[in-house]
Parts: structure tokens; sequence; C-alpha cells
């Protein structure tokens, strides 16, 4: 049954050929996203302040077969900011599909 239902999921729709960005996709809702996104075939870039933490999610993620990129990024850093989406846009070639602000502050000015 668990089969039918992969296929079944697959059928319906996919997200393979999207990129999205995750920030705060190391930990909780975040980490939940990241995972669906990339369940679903997109290749996703996420971002996280803990360099050990992230590096250990990249790992996981890889082990699943999982297309996921990451850097360290302080959100509340308007220069870290400006230097993930310069990243993020040289990565997907200009081209970002999904945003999802997961982190837990909000983007300042």
């Amino acid at each position: 049954m668990a089969e039918t239902q992969s296929n079944d999921r697959e059928s319906r729709w996919t997200l393979r050929g999207m990129t999205a960005l995750v920030t705060g996709g190391t930990r909780g809702i975040g980490h939940a996203i990241v995972e669906e996104l990339s369940g679903f075939g997109a290749i996703v870039h996420t971002c996280s302040r803990n360099e050990d933490e992230l590096g250990k999610r990249l790992k996981e993620w890889e082990s699943k077969g999982f297309g996921v990129t990451g850097s360290v990024c302080d959100l509340s850093s308007r220069d870290q900011r400006e230097n993930l989406m310069k990243e993020v846009s040289s990565k997907f070639g200009g081209r970002l599909n999904i945003l999802g602000n997961s982190s837990a502050l909000s983007w300042g000015t």
C-alpha cells in the first residue's frame, strides 16, 4: 500500500525543475518544508546560523537523495542577507520559484 501511495503522490503533482529557498531549514517547520519540497523533486537551498547543524542536515539530506544545498547566514545582518541572495541567484541561474521564510526572526531593512 505504501508503494501505491507513493506512486499516487508522484502522479498528482511534482516540483521537479523548481527551485526553492527555505530560511531556517535545519529545525522545526523549516526542516519539514525542506524535506517536503525535496521529496516532491524541488532543488532546495537553505540557510542557518549554526554551521555544525547545517552540515549535519546537509549530510542527512544527501543520504536521502535530496538536492539540498546550504549556507551559513545570520538573517539579522543585511550584508549576510544580500550575500545569501547573490549565492541563491548564482546557484539557480537567477530563477527562484519558491521562498519559504522559516527563520526565527523577521527580515529587517
